[in-house]
């Protein structure tokens, strides 16, 4: 079992969440934390970079993607065992989900120090609540496998969940996937999200096969969402409102 230092011994490493596209949508904590920050980790540095230049915040910035996270996360975690309070950020959204971050999590509850989160906005909460589908229960799945077969068996398991699910899936692929989900899907309903928060957010609800065929070549860029209809909600249930009655167990 590890315990956190008591206040004052070390510092702080906060895991601050960052705008998905709308520079409005970060949390007046966020820019605090941010300013106050000794050192802040991130994806991309000039992506952070531009955001902190924006709000003028001159706090000093270093990377930390998934190539170098691990390695990272050594000098990050004594950084905050000496005193010194890291920010942690992402491209957008909140660091460690479906995003680096996890590696210096796991290291700074090793290492006994703090951990805090620092919430903000989040492309799983906001295409969820967008898709018109149930949110009284939901799985988010991370990314689709980029691979065809790989993909199929995963979506196989999803398609036996009850509840709703949530799943990122690159532009580049995301007619292949569709294709897969429709015969794994068949006419269960989804929402395809795009652009989330910024000027051309788009949501497509359907089946998969409706979904396939309103897409259009501008659909294929940018940040998606796949929000699914999980397998116990019937046909009658109305879109957005929780609690379809199950499907009988066989």
């Amino acid at each position: 079992m590890t315990h956190e230092r008591p206040s004052g011994h070390a510092g702080t490493l906060f895991l601050v969440a960052t705008p998905i596209g709308n520079l409005e949508d970060v949390t007046a904590r966020a820019l605090r934390v941010l300013r106050e920050a000794d050192l802040v980790a991130a994806e991309d540095t000039r992506h952070t970079r531009r955001l902190l230049q924006h709000f003028g915040i001159p706090t000093r910035v270093v990377s930390l993607h998934e190539h170098n996270e691990r390695a990272r996360a050594t000098s990050l975690v004594e950084r905050v065992r000496e005193g010194g309070n890291v920010a942690l950020v992402t491209d957008a959204g909140s660091p460690g989900i479906a995003d680096p971050g996890f590696p210096v999590v796991r290291a700074a509850v090793s290492a006994g120090v703090r951990v805090e989160s620092v919430p903000g906005p989040s492309a799983v909460i906001a295409a969820l609540q967008v898709s018109g589908l149930p949110t009284d229960a939901f799985l988010f799945a991370g990314f689709l496998p980029p691979r065809a077969a790989a993909r199929r068996r995963r979506l196989e398991e999803l398609s036996e969940r009850r509840e709703t699910v949530v799943v990122f899936e690159s532009p580049h692929r995301i007619e292949a996937t569709l294709v897969d989900l429709e015969p794994v899907w068949g006419d269960r309903p989804i929402a395809l999200v795009r652009e989330l928060t910024k000027v051309h957010e788009q949501v497509l609800r359907g089946t998969a096969r409706d979904v396939r065929a309103a897409l259009r070549a501008e659909w294929r860029r940018g940040e998606m969402v796949l929000v699914l209809g999980g397998r116990t909600r019937t046909r009658s249930a109305e879109p957005g409102r929780g609690g379809a009655d199950p499907e009988p167990d066989a």
